[in-house]
């Protein structure tokens, strides 16, 4: 049993499941959600729920955020009345484990150096079957103290701790992952689409592809996906676009270019506008039935 007191800030699809888990584990949890009915099974529980993010960080030894994107992790950080650092003691620790840019987490964490906190950003691979079953993947950066202080709480939820280096390490690796993957998927929809229109079906294109090397396992499934018309979200369109946008964003700062994601990104933009947004990112082969 861990002594450890945790606060979650977010309690969306991915959110809320950590820090159920973390209860599961035995973790003292305080709790923060904007709409405070998503919590209500957290205080059934046992958890604390809190009014702002600032009460929730309010004696944790650890503090994690888990939100949409980088306007929201700055509201429940740095908001000059509500926000957790200020509530936050100097032996705890930060941890941004959203899915946000290196440039917002580099500012962050100067905000947490003038506080005196340590702060990592460790943002997970997996999405909601990985974080109910507590295997998801952390891509972690930040001091090796910092890091190591997370050690029961990245294991209680995850199966493999990756350390990258310092602050925003962790977030450049997640967005190369995402990247990575809705590359594949964009142009997996595209070309089942190109051939359906030339008369091959999805599902015998599919079985073609899926026997090949040159169909990774993770698009192997995301075809599947698109051949069976599943679009139950577990990575939906809207949030591939941003993180595209993220990585092509990064790209530029690093004065490089990423001229696959901003292409793959203009791909989930326009899946979003006809509506797909909320689903999941194999929507995207909407775009391209015959």
């Amino acid at each position: 049993m861990t002594t450890q007191t945790v606060a979650v800030l977010g309690l969306g699809a991915m959110g809320g499941r950590m820090a159920a888990r973390l209860l599961e584990q035995g973790f003292s949890l305080r709790a923060y959600n904007r709409t405070s009915s998503r919590a209500d099974g957290l205080r059934e529980r046992g958890a604390l729920v809190c009014d702002s993010p600032r009460e929730a960080a309010t004696g944790a030894d650890i503090v994690l955020s888990m939100v949409r994107d980088d306007d929201a992790s700055e509201d429940v950080w740095l908001d000059p009345e509500r926000g957790a650092l200020a509530g936050m003691s100097a032996g705890a620790i930060g941890v941004e484990s959203s899915t946000v840019s290196p440039a917002w987490v580099e500012r962050l964490a100067d905000a947490f150096e003038r506080r005196g906190v340590a702060l990592v950003d460790a943002p997970v691979v997996g999405t909601r079957p990985q974080a109910d079953a507590g295997s998801l993947v952390f891509l972690a950066g930040g001091e090796r103290e910092a890091v190591d202080g997370l050690r029961a709480v990245f294991d209680a939820l995850g199966s493999v701790t990756h350390h990258l280096g310092p602050v925003g390490r962790g977030c450049a690796m997640k967005l190369a992952v995402n990247a990575l993957f809705g590359i594949q998927v964009a142009a997996l929809g595209e070309l089942l689409g190109c051939l359906s229109r030339g008369g091959i079906e999805p599902a015998a294109a599919m079985e073609v592809l899926g026997g090949l090397a040159v169909t990774s396992p993770a698009a192997k499934g995301a075809g599947g996906l698109m051949v069976r018309e599943e679009y139950s979200p577990l990575f939906p369109v809207e949030l591939v676009a941003k993180d595209l946008g993220y990585s092509s964003a990064e790209a530029l700062r690093q004065g490089s270019c990423a001229p696959m994601a901003a292409a793959a990104a203009e791909v989930f933009a326009a899946a979003t506008t006809q509506g797909y947004g909320a689903e999941n990112l194999v929507a995207v082969a909407k775009l391209y039935r015959a």
